[in-house]
């Protein structure tokens, strides 16, 4: 992180402007996963404090929670716990990838990034930002501009005037080889600026 701190100090003002104002970010790390994935899911385009309210109650209702339990488990159950007849069906989606062997989540940790982003698509409902996160925070990829990230689009728009995916992606090429940093960034600031703390 430090390494990569300093060249992106040297390559954007923003970055300078980000840590004068809010110091430096942290990077996020959670453990790779079915447990991590099944988070996400419930992540995707909810608070993370929703969506943890909610893998928590899933995690009471599981007590073992691995793919074979959580496949059995009923939509019905799944509703009480608060999640959604759609996010349901991309859980057992992923629950059943995982034991049919089509998903073999502990060989990602040595693949590119490329190979592991074909693999998890495949998944319904594991989406690019769904990979993207899983990327970044489990697999330590360094380079990944999650441009599906609602925080990471609005800080750019605010800092950058920039408005568009297209000319988001193009300025962050200058921001290589460590666009998840960069991305750190944008997400402290975002989250600073609106008083909010969120562990990851």
């Amino acid at each position: 992180m430090e390494n990569a701190i300093a060249y992106l100090l040297k390559q954007d003002a923003i970055f300078e402007k980000i840590s004068q104002q809010f110091g430096f970010p942290i990077q996020p790390k959670r453990p790779q996963g079915f447990q991590t994935l099944l988070l996400l899911i419930l992540e995707q385009q909810v608070s993370v404090d929703s969506a943890k309210a909610t893998f928590n109650k899933l995690k009471t209702a599981i007590p073992n929670f691995i793919p074979e339990k959580v496949v059995v488990f009923s939509d019905e159950d799944f509703r009480v716990c608060g999640v959604s007849r759609q996010k349901t069906k991309y859980i057992k989606a992923l629950a059943e990838a995982v034991l049919s062997k089509e998903l073999d989540l502990e060989s990602l940790a040595f693949k590119d990034a490329d190979v592991v982003r074909k693999e998890l698509i495949k998944i319904k409902g594991i989406g690019n930002w769904t990979i993207d996160i899983y990327l970044m925070f489990c697999l330590n990829s360094l380079d990944i501009i999650p441009l599906g990230d609602i925080a990471v689009v609005n800080t750019m728009k605010e800092l950058l005037d920039i408005h568009t995916k297209e000319e988001m992606e193009s300025y962050a090429q200058k921001w290589k080889p460590y666009r998840s940093v960069a991305t750190y960034f944008l997400w402290h600031y975002y989250l600073e600026k609106r008083g909010r703390k969120i562990t990851y």
